[in-house]
């Protein structure tokens, strides 16, 4: 009986494969972990918005969604097409074809799959850069910026992962987007942040400026850790044959770098603030060291993880003062996480890989395991290619935009804060109300009218109507009844003492 059910299955088994051996076991793993991979942009949206004040928080998480909706609607046209496009004119340095993704019959499972797998990474991409410029940056400009930022990331993607790319096709190796996805990134939110300029105010206070919420930034935290576990170990692209042994690797060495990455944030933050622990220190260190494990996570051993974690909590944070002697105001220290973390993790990968003799995912060892100096140099490679691509095409997107939209808010709006001058949001005790006063006394015509939008000011309206003559009488009733009151003690005491 045991063995007909196995032969059953594997018959099923069979009859799901297509011609790329695709079978429903892969796309089950890669469409639940795409699922989970979507819920760090809200660890992202509440890590950020934790490290700003208060008075922009509800505009980083506003920057989230349209990172999703803008930057989403161009990937599925034009921009996996340029990463994944194999139709005529495709050359190693961009694809072409595969516009508008769709697909009928057979092909719907693994088309579709891919897409939606590629896409939350596509979004993650865009995403690092809000931080970084968090606070100062015009809304209607940035959503111009994230449904064109695609574009940043889409290409050094296919240079990576698309079997057109120059890189892919030397052997670079980047299990899960060290490279593709942290360090483009990175990179684009430091140009941004330099083109921007530092926060008003930023240089004249000694130190970082106070997070707004803590607790949401650590929130933000454990939801970009669970997440981050499907983002290493869904880039096996499947659990079918031996795939899902990488699966497993790519989840371990995950978590033990974030493990050895918190520890030395720790020690490195109990050195550096007399004994008490920095919040964004431990949030960064943990994350650098995510972002440093995720280009080999699949090709390095569990010892070899806790080093990689650990080095890349520490430049996570080393970096951190390096930006403020440049003067670069980083709100949230992504440059730090996933510019330096990206840029550790692809050499990480050409110091420790080793040769993948269960998939053929790399062909070439590492230097610390007899490959010599080939892959160091093509990782080496990547790097520069992804962050020259990077500062360049953010450089000429921000200043085409800030040509229409100006990129930037105005001081008047970054001072009041940009949930009130973006969304009516007013949020009581943050010094909105103080900042409107402190400049009406040098502009008169100055008026933002404030209102604490919490309130229902069609409740009070209604009360006001229906209530307030009501209201009124009982208030006569009550004082005239006590006026009564007094009147008749006052008698009754004259009379009482005339006896």
């Amino acid at each position: 009986m045991h063995s007909r059910w196995n032969q059953t299955w594997l018959k099923v088994a069979a009859s799901q494969d297509n011609n790329d051996g695709w079978v429903w076991d892969d796309a089950t793993w890669i469409l639940c972990s795409s699922f989970i991979i979507f819920t760090m942009q809200t660890g992202f949206g509440m890590l950020e918005s934790g490290c700003v004040s208060l008075k922009n928080e509800v505009n980083i998480m506003m920057k989230n969604v349209v990172d999703v909706v803008f930057g989403g609607i161009t990937y599925w046209a034009l921009g996996y097409g340029l990463s994944y496009g194999s139709g005529p004119g495709t050359n190693p340095f961009f694809g072409f074809g595969d516009w508008f993704v769709n697909a009928n019959g057979k092909d719907i499972g693994p088309v579709f799959t891919t897409f939606l797998f590629q896409l939350s990474f596509a979004t993650t991409a865009t995403t690092i850069v809000s931080g970084g410029i968090g606070e100062r940056c015009n809304f209607n400009a940035y959503c111009i910026f994230s449904l064109l930022n695609t574009f940043v990331y889409c290409i050094p993607a296919g240079w990576l992962w698309g079997k057109h790319g120059f890189l892919k096709n030397l052997g670079a190796i980047d299990i899960a987007g060290s490279g593709g996805v942290h360090l483009v990134g990175g990179t684009s939110a430091f140009v941004a942040a330099v083109i921007m300029g530092p926060r008003l105010g930023r240089w004249d206070i000694i130190g970082d400026p106070p997070m707004g919420s803590p607790t949401n930034a650590c929130i933000g935290l454990f939801m970009l850790w669970w997440g981050w576990i499907a983002f290493t170990s869904g880039s096996s692209f499947g659990v079918s044959g031996r795939k899902w042994i990488l699966a497993a690797q790519s989840a371990c060495t995950t978590m033990v770098a974030s493990f050895s990455g918190g520890i030395v944030a720790i020690f490195y933050s109990l050195y550096n603030t007399n004994g008490k622990l920095n919040i964004l220190m431990l949030i960064n260190g943990i994350l650098g060291a995510l972002v440093g494990i995720t280009g080999g996570c699949a090709l390095v051993s569990l010892r070899e993880s806790v080093i990689i974690g650990a080095i890349g909590a520490f430049l996570a944070n080393i970096s951190a003062p390096l930006l403020i002697w440049m003067k670069v105001d980083d709100a949230v220290g992504a440059t730090c996480v996933h510019g330096f973390g990206g840029l550790w993790g692809m050499l990480a990968v050409g110091l420790f890989a080793r040769t993948d003799h269960l998939e053929g995912v790399s062909q070439h060892a590492g230097l610390f395991h007899g490959g010599g100096f080939y892959l160091l140099g093509v990782q080496g490679l990547c790097c520069v290619c992804f962050m020259l691509w990077s500062s360049i095409a953010t450089l000429i997107l921000i200043k085409i935009i800030d040509k229409f939209v100006h990129f930037r808010m105005t001081e008047i709006q970054e001072l009041v804060g940009a949930d009130y001058c973006e969304h009516n949001i007013f949020h009581s005790g943050v010094g909105v109300t103080r900042a409107v006063s402190v400049i009406k006394r040098h502009d008169k015509a100055v008026d933002l009218g404030l209102v604490p939008v919490g309130k229902n000011k069609g409740h009070m309206d209604f009360l006001e109507r229906e209530y307030a003559s009501k209201l009124k009488s009982e208030v006569e009733k009550y004082t005239n009844r006590s006026n009564f009151q007094r009147q008749s003690n006052r008698v009754h005491v004259f009379d009482t003492s005339a006896c």
